[in-house]
């Protein structure tokens, strides 16, 4: 075919297709010797689409080269090498941007807190999964970070889940602060944060720096949305009507057991029945109970990581009814705690999940 109904069938424009064939990434299957008009084969518009897909995400034409010669398996591989030297400079770029904003506002820093570098990077990522991408609200891929004289709470929410974690700062801030802090900068900090003995964290309008010990500093924006009144949830739960104290991994372990996207927790007198809309197997796992019986539906996506970030061996489970927020918190270690909002008992697979 001409080289424009080639165009055409991959997406690529005329004068890129010269320049690729130029560049030796995709030679015309065959070439007019008098008028020099290029054509090529059906055969390879699968190749062709592939070099514009690889161009699109920013792939070198070295790159691009090595991955439409290589077998399967080893274009996978260059390919997701790819992607994350793009992320991490990405995160890189934002880091340096909010150095270079910072620096050129001039404007005074607070210290917020200094803590424990691995302390806070475990904290941080017990909070992040409570984090999420939605569009029109930038505020829930968030951390709020609120200090006081006595202790920094982080706290962020996707409205199914709520985590909060308390640290206690080693030099504490003289005045309250509060601020939303982007969950991607943060977890790019993590591997810096991780192996700084001690961090200091200070804050200006629009960027929170973390000064570590040994290392450069991390920037980190900070987010202009409104954070959700989480507070006016917590001061609003009810009466807490069972309570549960169950070894955190014999209930991952019953969660994992059940192939269903939706479960239930059903609590009687010394124990807890794990079961799904989909897999409706029973599979008991030994708890001390006090309270009412119960039994309240949710989302695995909402309640395996409320479970499995918490601290310790054995959990501690409030229940408040199937259309009210339950809590999981470590039995001995309180300073994380995370809400999970079950689902309407299960009538059809469509119920609707409620948000906090």
């Amino acid at each position: 075919m001409p080289i424009g109904a080639f165009a055409q069938r991959s997406g690529l424009t005329a004068s890129a297709l010269r320049f690729y064939a130029d560049s030796g990434l995709l030679a015309p299957a065959e070439v007019d010797a008098f008028s020099g008009y290029r054509f090529y084969a059906v055969g390879q518009v699968e190749r062709a689409v592939l070099l514009r897909r690889l161009r699109e995400i920013g792939m070198p034409l070295a790159t691009v080269q090595a991955v439409l010669d290589a077998e399967p398996g080893e274009a996978v591989r260059l390919v997701e090498e790819h992607v994350k030297k793009v992320a991490s400079d990405a995160a890189t770029a934002q880091q340096h941007a909010a150095a270079i904003k910072a620096s050129l506002a001039d404007e005074p820093r607070l210290t917020v807190a200094t803590l424990s570098g691995p302390v806070l990077a475990a904290a941080i990522e017990q909070i992040l999964t409570a984090t999420t991408y939605e569009p029109g609200m930038t505020v829930l891929n968030g951390v709020r970070f609120e200090s006081g004289p006595e202790a920094v709470v982080l706290t962020a929410t996707d409205r199914y889940r709520l985590s909060t974690r308390t640290l206690v700062s080693s030099d504490p801030a003289p005045v309250a602060c509060a601020a939303t802090v982007d969950a991607d900068d943060l977890r790019a900090c993590l591997p810096d944060l991780r192996r700084s003995p001690e961090v200091t964290i200070t804050a200006a309008r629009h960027a929170v720096q973390m000064r570590l010990q040994n290392r450069e500093d991390c920037h980190c924006r900070l987010l202009s949305e409104p954070f959700p009144d989480y507070r006016l949830v917590l001061d609003g739960l009810s009466t807490v009507s069972t309570r549960v104290t169950v070894e955190k991994t014999l209930l991952l372990r019953a969660i994992e057991a059940i192939s269903s996207p939706r479960i239930s927790m059903v609590v009687r007198s010394g124990r807890i029945i794990v079961t799904g809309i989909v897999d409706t197997r029973d599979v008991p796992v030994p708890a001390s109970v006090t309270g009412l019986d119960a039994d309240i539906w949710f989302e695995v996506t909402t309640l395996y990581p409320a479970i499995s970030t918490a601290i310790g061996a054995d959990l501690l489970l409030d229940f408040r009814g199937p259309d009210q927020p339950a809590t999981v918190r470590s039995a001995d270690h309180g300073d994380l705690t995370t809400l999970a909002m079950p689902i309407q008992p299960e009538l059809s697979e469509a119920s609707p999940q409620q948000r906090l």
